[in-house]
């Protein structure tokens, strides 16, 4: 098997006097010692004994995803890889131990990005770099990075935006915080990784534009802002190759243009053609396996992989080597400040929770009344997704104990309901979902509707609130009528709680506590206010608490459009989950355990067309279809209000730097988002009604007071790729410069000619 193979190849052989011993000046004497059976080990991950599909291992941390195989006779040590992004992800408990290891759980990706402020993002990217140090993990596996293509991809929670300039800007931040800490992030999917349903052979069809304006910028961008350690290929075809195998992609692209200095691995089990893969620029691929260290082996003596390749690959595995804890020596404390980060956790959910709506200043609510609360999830909230995204946290604060902690009065008669229901609930769904937490059909509690208390609670609550609830992650995408859209059971709840509340003058506010978004319209108008918490990590009904009370006013924009019914997505019809009569029953599954099928056969599963091309998102919304818009991306309330003025545009080296005059009008102090966006002159190319090229978030102002941001746009970012060409070109002409609050916002706007 392959732990006896990686044995007797190099594990056997003890440090000699007269062989090399790796260290940052040596990497060619050592590859020159190596045996082509420990150069193949090194390229092969160490696969864990009881590898399901999925990867974990107890090699050096249990419960990490994978391992560097060590080389003790040229002095290579095991590096540790465990998966992110939310937070280290590795079992809370060790063999032999008594004390715990439980790692800070995070907001989610797309909640990160709702902050639009890079460097609170960095902050938590530190505080979980360093227990990815401490705890001993040499590299994390995270961030994801892809595009909010679709609303109902089943691991969107993860990503950061449908937009590649958001997204490639909070990656970078988030890698440059984990990487200050001397530990390595694995940015991932590489590319175009948009669906779970048989993510691993899936064929992306789309032109060479939206690959390069869309698909790849988000990796470019964090390439060029923090060259990450390593970078995850994805299971993925693009048009036709393997991303994995595509020597165009990780080394003409990535490594050619972009300057990208790591090493590239495999996604866990992806890719066909080892040999190819490690050709095309793939140094490593994860987890390993016995089959695949005898086919590569066996490519390498047959001459069908040659040495130099071979050489290139492992060149670059050392270079990341010498760089990690492991290779220094780091000895691990085992003991990160779990307290300390579950406040920059808090701090980052604060910023990231955003005001949908808020009609007759609903909230903020006063610490005296009491409310009425409803809703399984506000007595269970979710910290975050499922799959490789999720996080063994140590405690998880639902938003009854949020609110009770700030000194809410709940509703006595509601809270002892839910209480006595919610321990039935968890009774059934141990049974249910026993040991498993890994997939995204986690049992969650059944709706209730308690019709009598909820009439009882209008007569003596000041006012109500009811917390809608969501769970997926990876391996399936969303279900449209049982995740996208409400229950029917929610609907109804929405339905009696506002009827009985209005009918007493008191209001209703609605708690979304989702990884990605749900339909809204059919009952938006029953709510007086709408608070989009994502899934905040942790400290999660805290962060809501604060809101709601006005202790934080909260300053979250959406990183993605929410329109008004989702058959008016620009990617309905190429999307696994278009709307019918019965779901689809894919998984990423279909050719994992038979992959003799045929592939590429059925249109959105083994197939799917990017028809949209770059109209992406609001890049679509605001050109053809603005009508469909329900919440813009970009949008969010505030407890205040703000106004942009004095916007002026300056030429700099390279670009311009474009300076706002952002003012808090209202009465309460609080932050808003300066977001810049550029309307192309007509040319050669089609072009979007606007695109973002800058933000930047204000610091907290006070009522009346002012502030000027300054963000610069490159000239370089108003390139479009002319596929006849071949290349990047940028139009003369005149383009309009607009300062805004969100994606159809025209707040301010200046002329800019580019010759």
């Amino acid at each position: 098997m392959f732990k006896a193979l990686i044995a007797a190849a190099l594990l056997s052989v003890t440090p000699q006097s007269d062989v090399p011993q790796l260290n940052e000046n040596n990497i060619p004497e050592v590859i020159a010692a190596m045996t082509v059976e420990e150069k193949c080990a090194l390229i092969i991950g160490g696969r864990a004994k009881d590898f399901n599909g999925i990867g974990f291992t107890n090699i050096g941390v249990e419960g990490a995803a994978g391992v560097i195989n060590g080389i003790p006779r040229v002095g290579i040590p095991t590096v540790v890889l465990a998966d992110g992004p939310a937070g280290l992800r590795i079992s809370p408990t060790r063999k032999g131990e008594t004390r715990t290891f439980y790692c800070t759980g995070y907001p989610i990706g797309s909640m990160l990005s709702s902050t639009w402020n890079l460097e609170l993002v960095e902050q938590a990217g530190k505080s979980i770099g360093n227990e990815v140090l401490e705890y001993g993990v040499d590299i994390l596996l995270a961030p994801g990075v892809n595009i909010h293509r679709n609303p109902l991809c089943g691991r969107n929670f993860e990503y950061y935006s449908e937009d590649p300039v958001l997204a490639g800007k909070m990656a970078a931040a988030v890698i440059n915080g984990i990487e200050s800490n001397g530990v390595g992030t694995s940015m991932k999917h590489f590319a175009v990784n948009n669906q779970e349903y048989n993510r691993l052979a899936n064929n992306s069809i789309l032109s060479e534009r939206t690959l390069r304006e869309i698909y790849l910028k988000n990796f470019e961008i964090a390439v060029k802002e923090s060259q990450p350690w390593t970078i995850m290929t994805s299971y993925n075809f693009i048009n036709g190759e393997h991303a994995s195998e595509s020597s165009r992609l990780l080394t003409d692209i990535l490594r050619g243009e972009w300057g990208f200095e790591g090493a590239v691995m495999t996604d866990w089990s992806g890719g066909y053609d080892d040999a190819q893969i490690v050709r095309a620029g793939n140094e490593m691929i994860q987890p390993g396996s016995d089959s695949r260290f005898k086919k590569l082996l066996a490519a390498i003596n047959d001459g069908s992989l040659s040495m130099a390749d071979v050489d290139r690959a492992i060149e670059r595995i050392l270079k990341l080597v010498v760089k990690t804890p492991k290779f220094k020596g780091y000895v691990p404390s085992q003991t990160p400040d779990l307290e300390a980060h579950a406040k920059v956790c808090k701090t980052v959910a604060d910023e990231g929770v955003v005001l949908l709506k808020n009609e007759k200043s609903t909230l903020p609510v006063s610490r005296d009344q009491e409310i009425a609360l409803f809703g399984t999830t506000s007595y269970d909230f979710i910290a975050g997704g499922t799959g490789s995204g999720d996080v063994n946290r140590p405690y998880v604060v639902d938003l009854m104990t949020g609110l009770s902690n700030l000194g809410f009065k709940l509703e006595p008669e509601v809270d002892t309901f839910y209480k006595s229901y919610m321990a039935d609930e968890a009774i059934r769904r141990k049974r249910i979902n026993g040991n498993n937490k890994w997939y995204i059909d986690r049992e969650r509690a059944i709706e209730v509707i308690p019709e009598e208390l909820i009439e009882k609670a209008a007569e003596t609550a000041d006012a109500a609130m009811i917390t809608i609830g969501r769970v997926f992650g990876e391996g399936k995408d969303r279900d449209y009528y049982h995740s996208y859209c409400l229950s029917d059971r929610e609907q109804e709840l929405i339905d009696l709680v506002s009827k009985a509340f209005h009918a007493k003058g008191k209001k209703l506010t609605v708690i979304l506590n989702i990884g990605g978004f749900v339909e809204m319209v059919s009952w938006q108008d029953k709510a007086d206010a709408i608070l989009l918490c994502w899934q905040p990590g942790q400290e999660g009904g805290n962060t809501v608490a604060s809101v709601l009370c006005g202790e934080v006013n909260p300053s979250g924009h959406l990183p993605a459009t929410m329109s008004t019914e989702y058959r008016l997505e620009p990617t309905f019809e190429n999307f696994p989950q278009a709307v019918a009569d019965k779901p689809y029953n894919y998984s990423f599954y279909r050719h994992f355990t038979d992959r003799k099928l045929p592939l590429h056969t059925v249109k959105n599963i083994d197939y799917t067309n990017y028809e949209e091309g770059i109209y992406v998102g609001y890049r679509y919304f605001t050109t053809y279809a603005p009508k469909a818009v329900a919440y813009p991306f970009g949008y969010g309330l505030s407890y205040t209000t703000f106004d942009f003025k004095d916007m002026k545009v300056a030429a700099v080296e390279g670009g311009w730097n474009v300076i706002v005059t952002v003012q808090n009008t209202g009465k309460v102090a609080g932050k808003d988002v300066v977001q810049i966006y550029v309307k192309a002159p007509k040319g050669e190319l089609d072009k979007p009604e606007r695109e973002l090229k800058a933000f930047a978030k204000t610091p907290v102002l006070a009522a009346g007071e002012t502030a000027k941001v300054t963000m610069f746009v490159s000239k370089e970012s108003l390139a479009s790729f002319n596929e006849a060409s071949n290349a990047w070109e940028i139009d003369n002409g005149t383009y309009t410069f607009v300062a805004a609050q969100d994606a159809m916002d025209d707040s301010i706007k200046v002329k800019v000619k580019v010759n």
